[in-house]
This record gives C-alpha cells, sequence and structure tokens, in this order.
C-alpha cells in the first residue's frame, strides 16, 4: 500500500507506539493529544515479553529493561500467611525470561523521545471529541468547535473512555488507588518480585519495583468508596493497609498526601467492529480490561506492531484494516474472557471467588503443567500471539547484559 496521511487520537503508550511505528513505514501521520503537555497517567506497569518483543523492534527495549527492574516472580498470600499466587518466569521454559516493572512516565518519556527524534507532528490542547467521514478522507472534531485537517484514517488510541466508538459493557466497581513510592535500604522487599497481599478478594495490597529505587505501591478500591476515602484522611487507611501487610509501615509513612495517591477505575469493555470506515481503535478504545493479568500495555503495543504490519502488506487500505483485526481478533477475545473469569478472583465483595481461588486454582498452578500454564498466562503468551504477527521473544540475554 501506497503512503497514508494518518491521524493518531491520543498521546498515550498506544498512540505513541503506533505513530513511531507508522511513520517508520513512511506514512504521514500526526497526533492529537487533550493535554497542552503531553504527559502519561497512572504509576507502574509491567512490560510482559509480549510487549517487550515489539519494543526491542523498535529498538527501545534496552533502554526500557535499564529504566526499569527486572521481575521474575508473581508472589501473593492470603491474610493467614497462605499462597494464593506464585508465577515465575523461569517456568517459561525460555532461558533469561523476566517481566520489567516500569513507571509509566519512564515508558512514555522513551517513546515521546523517540516520537520527537521521528519528527513526528504533535498537535497538544486538541481533545478528540468525534469523528466525521468525508468523500476525501475523515476528520477529528474538536472539543473546542474546531475541526483537523483531513486525514485518509484515525487511529483511535484515547483509551476505555473514547468517544470515537461504541463498545460493550463499561466500568468495573472496582478500581485501585497508585502511588510511586521511594524505597530505602531498611524496606524489606525482594528487587525483582512483584508481592500481593489479600483478604479475601475485598482487599488486596500490592508493590513491585519500578526501576531508580521506586516500587509502584496499589490498593484495591471501589471506585463508590473512592470519595469517603478522601473525606476520611491517611491515618484510617493506613492501619488498614498496615494490619493487612505489616511489613508496608515504611512505605506508608512516606505517603502524606492523599495526593500522592492516583485513583484508576478499570472498565471491561469491547467493540465488537474494532475497524469501522476510516476510524480503527487499538489498545484500550477496543478491548479494555481489568489489569489483573498485567495485559494492557502490552496488548496496546501488539495492536500497534499488527496495525503497521497489515498496512505495509495490504493492497488497499479496507484490506488492511481488516487483516490488522484477523491478527488480533483471537488473542484480545481469549483476554478479554480470561480478564473477565479472574477479575472476581481477586476484586470482589462475594466469598466464593476467592474461595474457588484459594482452595482449587492456587494448587492447580503448583502441579504438572501448572506452572508452565500460569507463566504463559501471565506473560501474555496463552494463544501465541508473537507468530502471527513475524515477532520473535526478546533476546533476554543481550537486554541481560
Amino acid at each position: 500500500m501506497g503512503r497514508l496521511d494518518i491521524g493518531v487520537a491520543g498521546c498515550g503508550i498506544a498512540g505513541l507506539a503506533a505513530a513511531l511505528l507508522l511513520a517508520r513505514d513512511g506514512h504521514r501521520v500526526t497526533i492529537y493529544e487533550r493535554f497542552e503537555r503531553p504527559k502519561p497517567l497512572g504509576s507502574g506497569l509491567l512490560i510482559q515479553p509480549t510487549g517487550l518483543a515489539v519494543l526491542e523492534r523498535l529498538g527501545l527495549a534496552r533502554e526500557i529493561v535499564a529504566r526499569g527492574a527486572r521481575i521474575a516472580r508473581l508472589f501473593g498470600e492470603d491474610a493467614n500467611g497462605e499462597r494464593v499466587l506464585d508465577t515465575r518466569y523461569e517456568d517459561l521454559g525460555i532461558e533469561g525470561a523476566f517481566a520489567v516493572g516500569i513507571h509509566r512516565a519512564a515508558l512514555f518519556d522513551v517513546l515521546f523521545a523517540a516520537t520527537r527524534a521521528a519528527a513526528i507532528p504533535l498537535n497538544p490542547a486538541h481533545e478528540v471529541v468525534a469523528a466525521a467521514e468525508e468523500p476525501s478522507g475523515i476528520r477529528l472534531a474538536l472539543a473546542d468547535g474546531k475541526v483537523s485537517a483531513t486525514h485518509d484514517i484515525v487511529v483511535d488510541c484515547l483509551g476505555a473512555a473514547s468517544l470515537l466508538g461504541r463498545a460493550e459493557a463499561g466500568w468495573l466497581a472496582f478500581g485501585a488507588l497508585w502511588a510511586n513510592v521511594a524505597l530505602s535500604q531498611d524496606d524489606p522487599f525482594t528487587a525483582n518480585l512483584l508481592e500481593q497481599r489479600y483478604d479475601r478478594a475485598a482487599r488486596m495490597v500490592g508493590i513491585f519495583p519500578t526501576g531508580e529505587r521506586q516500587v509502584a505501591f496499589f490498593w484495591s478500591l471501589k471506585a463508590a468508596s473512592y470519595e469517603r476515602w478522601c473525606a476520611a484522611g491517611l491515618a484510617p487507611w493506613r492501619a488498614e493497609v498496615a494490619a493487612l501487610w505489616p511489613a508496608c509501615e515504611g512505605l506508608l509513612e512516606r505517603i502524606t498526601d492523599p495526593a500522592q495517591m492516583t485513583f484508576a477505575r478499570y472498565a471491561h469493555r469491547l467493540a465488537r467492529r474494532p475497524a469501522q470506515g476510516r476510524v480503527v481503535h487499538i489498545g484500550d478504545a477496543w478491548h479494555a480490561a481489568s489489569p489483573q493479568l498485567g495485559q494492557g500495555a502490552n496488548m496496546a503495543l501488539l495492536d500497534a506492531w499488527a496495525l503497521a504490519k497489515a498496512l505495509r502488506e495490504a493492497d488497499d487500505l479496507p484490506g488492511g484494516l481488516a487483516a490488522f483485526v484477523d491478527l488480533r481478533r483471537r488473542h484480545v477475545a481469549l483476554y478479554q474472557r480470561l480478564a473477565w473469569a479472574f477479575t472476581p478472583l481477586y476484586q470482589s465483595d462475594a466469598l466464593l471467588p476467592a474461595v474457588l481461588r484459594d482452595i482449587f486454582l492456587a494448587p492447580l498452578s503448583r502441579v504438572g503443567f501448572g506452572p508452565r500454564m500460569q507463566a504463559r498466562l501471565v506473560a501474555g503468551l496463552a494463544g501465541n500471539p508473537l507468530a502471527p504477527l513475524g515477532l520473535a521473544l526478546p533476546d533476554y540475554s543481550a537486554l541481560a547484559g
């Protein structure tokens, strides 16, 4: 296919990766962002082997690994000290495999710098609210009443709250409070471990390293309870967290202002038509889910790669967009179902999901093929997503050097 004029709506992880990949294929790309100064939202995230495979092809994986922390294991216990979660990347059977815990801002900085180096035009303070097709292309309608230039296609990277397409389902009852907290030498946490503690499925606290002597700290919370949490002040909350996981007391002392905590609300939604006319949805704009499986940024990176590949190899635009959907549909559908099934096991007021998790799933994950299956699930490799995209697993020996 020849050179396209592409508008990318949203300057998050999905938008930056898509813009960079499409521009490298020779397309003319323009990014639209609602903030006057582009910035990431949220705290830490895990870059799984799938996402790292895309970043390696972009030439950015080494920098990402250097700025983050290598995660070798995910581990969780309930309030009684019983093991509930134990996933090791070594069980993948891939020598040297790991995930990367990284602050969202660090990942954003690396991708944003790459788009700046590629001289991809960015229009800040352009909040996209709609898209209108014309005979010659498509324009974006902006919140200030203006419209964009005409593009051949628009890539919707506006996330779960995107206004550019309809999606099924909606916001989940639970979200989480997040903070990035500095580590001290006295903190009793392991440098390569994501740790969680649970009280059934109603309460959960967790941390994981994000590099540069910091950790991402998160606390499960219902969206309906957020205002009450803000009004109550930090003291009762600190006591509640410390009672569940006493080792967190030192970290809690460094959270001195509620403004340090960002509340993230989660959605489970799926656009049945990820490509409609001249609009294509990627990342959470297509398939939002809770973060229990740690796949959000990784799925967005895979989508961006698949879109660029499909447009590069297609004879025309409709064929390219259809090929993109075919490349990603099965993997997206699989992880949507898995996220739907796993979320109540870790975020729910009901007792039964936690009982099922502790009595059946936790023991099964430690016998036979259980460890390998669980590791592949968490790594994003269930459903074999890389081969159809022409991607290979990262070269861990080179990245670890």
